[in-house]
């Protein structure tokens, strides 16, 4: 009886790692991610002054991933762009999320129970990429782990790790805002989604690729349809991360910012003991005048 259910899971996954991507899978990762575009701030404002900056900046949404492989992997930016299908597709869902009369596509993509099966759709086609990106990868380094984790990673994170340069093309500058800095969870599994796939490619992982990708995926859309109907912007890797970081790198970054505040603070407290400090720089400025006064007094009695 064992036998037969992995002998069913094994053909599930096999199955599943089988079914075409485009166009269904396809248009759901489109709409998602051009959604996204729309919720940044000014993003309508320029769709209707300057169609064209955002047509590429959903073009960047919906291919980033794929122009930073290939910049990876030394091949043609706009490698991806000969496929007419899929970019005629994404234009399609650009302008109908943008200029839609009375904004009816947005309002129904919008609605939470049909923008959950988008959203579990496209965490479908992020894991295929992830897998796609790292075989690509090894036809190029067989031995290159660094390589193929990087190409994987950036074929899951999409326009993610590219934001500065897709904020520029809105006229937006956040060098704060970046992802690497601050890692959301698409990019945080993406990352380890790659190191699983890179095992599995090596065969330093035990486990057929297409149980691999149906695993992880299942992985991918509960998390994330979790994360996206509770409106939550929290990462399930926050509590293991909490564990394993100050194990492995010592005391936090942001415990350390936490206690440069707080020390900061203390010293206001306390009598601005802090050279940033008020009082500190009031009792400079008082030294200065004092030791001005006797410079002039000592001249007078030279004279």
């Amino acid at each position: 009886m064992e036998l037969l259910s992995a002998l069913s899971l094994g053909e599930l996954a096999l199955s599943f790692s089988r079914v075409p991507l485009f166009p269904v899978f396809d248009l759901s990762y489109f709409i998602v991610s051009i959604l996204y575009l729309k919720y940044e701030p000014g993003a309508v404002e320029l769709a209707r002054r300057h169609p064209v900056a955002s047509w590429l900046c959903a073009m960047l949404h919906c291919f980033g991933s794929y122009i930073l492989a290939d910049l990876l992997l030394g091949e043609p930016l706009i490698d991806y762009f000969s496929n007419n299908s899929s970019v005629l597709l994404a234009s399609a869902v650009w302008y109908l999320i943008f200029f839609c009369p009375l904004d009816l596509f947005y309002k129904c993509v919008c609605f939470l129970p049909v923008k959950l099966i988008f959203v579990a759709m496209k965490e479908v086609v992020r894991v295929r990429k992830i897998a796609v990106g790292i075989h690509h990868a090894h036809h190029h380094y067989h031995h290159g782990w660094f390589v193929m984790i990087a190409t994987g990673w950036v074929k899951g994170s999409g326009v993610a790790l590219m934001s500065n340069f897709e904020q520029l093309l809105r006229g937006v500058w956040k060098p704060e805002a970046n992802e690497i800095l601050h890692m959301s969870f698409p990019t945080k599994a993406s990352l380890y989604g790659a190191i699983l796939f890179t095992l599995q490619q090596t065969r330093w992982l035990p486990v057929s690729k297409a149980s691999l990708i149906f695993i992880f995926t299942m992985f991918m859309v509960s998390c994330k349809v979790f994360l996206t109907a509770t409106h939550s912007h929290s990462s399930p890797f926050d509590v293991l991360e909490g564990y394993i970081c100050p194990v492995l790198f010592g005391t936090a970054l942001a415990g350390d910012h936490h206690h440069d505040n707080h020390g900061g603070a203390h010293g206001g407290a306390h009598g601005g003991s802090g050279p940033g400090s008020p009082h500190a720089a009031m009792a400079a400025k008082s030294k200065e005048e004092l030791s001005e006064g006797s410079r002039k007094k000592k001249t007078k009695k030279a004279d």
